[in-house]
């Protein structure tokens, strides 16, 4: 418990990062249970009200509770945003270390990338998700292919830098073969780097699949969404505030845990910072 205490001490970032977003975890596993009413539930008697004891959140231009929507939102955001990272994580990191180690490879991949690259990550998503009906599987696989380019991008250059090392061309002097060269020196040494650009990406990923349902390319209105909750209440936002502060503040927190967790945690992994703070 004192070596927690310590450790809470030295980085406060990731406490409060991490205690932010298992709160938010915590709400999205459990909405069916803290939402007070069906956020699916239609009501025209009640629309448009304000925030009180019995809609905390007010109701929207329907007349759903906007509280429950925006507790099931918070599904939607989190499966999107843990989705997207640790996929494109997993892919741009195999891509990006054979890219490093193979100049054939390489030729190849970085010119797919820099041509990805050059289209800004919403219109990549928005062709994408255009060629298909929209739902989450779909949103979740066009952000994926958006974002693998930064991850690729990111692994084949820290690799082209660590191959210069002499512990590693050492290692491969004595026989190694890539395999064991990648997985024993280089891999290991972009876990710091990796775990700052997968926070990053996952912060995107909420953003984006946000802007995505608000401008109804996202996930189907029927699915209460962030994004969605916000472009319904966007044209009574000067009479009715309420109907978009609130999703956009879970949001607000929701990135800004996340950007704090992954802080955090370089600071933690990567000993040269460590030794500096």
């Amino acid at each position: 418990m004192r070596k927690l205490w310590c450790f809470v001490k030295k980085h406060p970032a990731i406490a409060i990062g991490a205690f932010m977003l298992s709160l938010l975890v915590f709400i999205a596993i459990f909405a069916p249970w803290l939402g007070t009413i069906d956020p699916t539930a239609l009501s025209p008697v009640r629309r448009t009200r304000a925030p009180s004891a019995q809609f905390w959140f007010g109701t929207d231009m329907l007349g759903r509770d906007v509280y429950s929507r925006v507790l099931y939102g918070a599904r939607v955001s989190l499966t999107v945003g843990f989705s997207v990272a640790f996929l494109s994580a997993l892919i741009g990191t195999v891509i990006g270390l054979a890219a490093g180690f193979n100049k054939l490879v390489d030729a190849v991949v970085m010119r797919v990338i820099d041509g990805m690259m050059s289209i800004p990550t919403i219109l990549l998503a928005i062709a994408l998700i255009s060629l298909t009906k929209a739902s989450m599987q779909i949103v979740i696989l066009a952000i994926t292919i958006a974002e693998i380019p930064r991850v690729v991008r990111l692994i084949r250059g820290l690799s082209l830098s660590l191959r210069e090392q002499s512990y590693v061309e050492s290692s491969i002097a004595s026989g190694a073969s890539s395999l064991r060269v990648i997985y024993k020196h280089i891999f290991p040494n972009t876990i710091a780097a990796l775990t700052v650009q997968i926070t990053y990406i996952c912060g995107l990923a909420i953003l984006a699949e946000a802007s995505l349902s608000f401008i109804g390319a996202g996930v189907p209105p029927s699915v209460p969404s962030w994004g969605n909750i916000m472009a319904e209440g966007r044209t009574l936002w000067q009479i009715k505030p309420y109907l978009i502060a609130f999703p956009a503040l879970f949001l607000s927190i929701t990135i800004l845990s996340i950007n704090m967790l992954g802080d955090g945690l370089r600071d933690a992994i990567d000993p040269r910072i460590a030794k500096r703070i």
